[in-house]
């Protein structure tokens, strides 16, 4: 082999990336921190999809004033030594999922809001010889508003660079057999530690406008497959509830807290509720559902409420992680 001449840059030997997507989270439990994250969040288009002249008043001169506190002290709540729990148990997966493939495998992680940012990771990626490189987004359903602007931020920080990466993306895991039997041995062993059996188990995943559903968005058809296959792995049934409405359009049905304050009325005192679109704890699973979900259903006459922790980096979902990793790597990696 013919040696580089002696002034050629180094340049890293080369190797394959995984990197996963999450949605975001502040930088602090403060409400500029908020702030700033909801600026960022609020102002895609793929979140709002309201025309700017329309939304930026609204979103500058309303939201960004009034919102940043309430969010703060809901974060102050669930903030660990940490840091926020998303970004801790992202991390954690990926330190995790690192350690499975080895080290012929570069993991890292990213947030699609807030940091560590998608062009810093895929930057760290490619210095370190990454030439090859799957985008992971942690969404098990299909939604344009998650799915797709992850994979927009990824698509644009390589549009800029003169060697460019060569990319592939997880596609959505809704229905994959690895998933629902992830989800199925994770939830089993949750309830089976309960110091009561539940009269109801409650899936509920993050809301969409119901207009996304009438553009042809296929998110609200993923979740209900994920339900009905799950219910059917598990051998019971169970219940879907749409949580964290926001604003005064018209959003998914049934809502998650209705849900919650119709069920003691309807003679179901003991819930679990588990959260199975959301691939790491965080504010909506922790504190919306896991204290105020809680606070609701105790308050119309509830007497049992548990809250089941996501996949998270336990041993389900770190198996089921991996398995889908390596099989959207054949080709590039082969399996050891």
């Amino acid at each position: 082999m013919t040696p580089a001449p002696s002034d050629h840059p180094p340049v890293p030997a080369s190797r394959v990336g995984v990197l996963l997507l999450n949605l975001g989270t502040p930088d602090a439990p403060d409400a500029p921190a908020v702030r700033r994250y909801l600026a960022q969040f609020l102002s895609d288009p793929r979140v709002v999809e309201i025309p700017a002249l329309l939304w930026k008043p609204i979103l500058h001169g309303v939201i960004l004033r009034t919102r940043p506190r309430k969010s703060a002290h809901a974060y102050r709540q669930v903030w660990t030594d940490e840091g926020s729990p998303l970004a801790a148990i992202t991390a954690r997966q990926a330190a995790a999922l690192g350690q499975q493939l080895g080290q012929q495998v570069s993991v890292d992680w990213a947030m699609r809001y807030g940091n560590p940012s998608v062009a810093s990771a895929l930057e760290r990626l490619t210095e370190a010889g990454a030439r090859r490189i799957l985008v992971a987004p942690l969404y098990p359903q299909y939604c344009a508003a998650t799915t797709a602007s992850a994979m927009d931020a990824a698509f644009a920080a390589v549009a800029s660079k003169r060697w460019q990466p060569a990319i592939r993306t997880l596609p959505p895991y809704h229905d994959d057999p690895a998933y629902i039997g992830a989800l199925k041995r994770d939830l089993e062993g949750q309830l089976a530690a309960l110091d009561f059996t539940p009269d109801r188990l409650l899936l509920s995943f993050h809301g969409m406008p119901m207009r996304t559903l009438k553009q042809g968005d296929p998110y609200h058809c993923h979740c209900q497959k994920t339900a009905r296959l799950l219910a059917e792995a598990m051998e019971r049934e169970v219940d879907i509830g749409f949580q964290s409405r926001f604003g005064r359009a018209r959003w998914l049905e049934p809502a998650t807290d209705a849900m919650l304050r119709a069920y003691p009325g309807q003679g179901v005192k003991k819930i679990a509720i588990a959260a199975p679109g959301f691939a790491a704890d965080c504010l909506e699973t922790l504190e919306e559902l896991g204290i105020r979900g809680r606070d609701e259903f105790l308050a119309a006459g509830g007497t049992h409420f548990a809250r089941l922790d996501c996949l998270n980096n336990g041993d389900a979902g770190m198996a089921m992680l991996e398995a889908l990793i390596r099989r959207e790597l054949a080709g590039w990696w082969p399996a050891p």
